[in-house]
């Protein structure tokens, strides 16, 4: 997910997007423990938009505040 794609959702979109990606790390972790993960980058790619999400997030609670 591109950054402006983020900035586009709701922040209950983004909490929903997060759990969604972290349940996807965790199959890919899982699939690369026992040698069937075809992507490997697949896990850098969610880890940084993971951080992207929490990045966007954290700005809105600064600019509420």
């Amino acid at each position: 997910m591109k950054i402006s794609e983020i900035r586009e959702l709701t922040t209950e979109e983004l909490y929903n997007k997060i759990e969604e990606f972290k349940e996807e790390l965790f199959n890919l972790r899982f699939a690369s423990a026992t040698g069937n993960l075809e992507k490997p980058s697949r896990i850098k790619e969610i880890r940084k938009t993971i951080a992207r999400i929490k990045m966007v997030i954290r700005e809105r609670e600064i600019q509420g505040k």
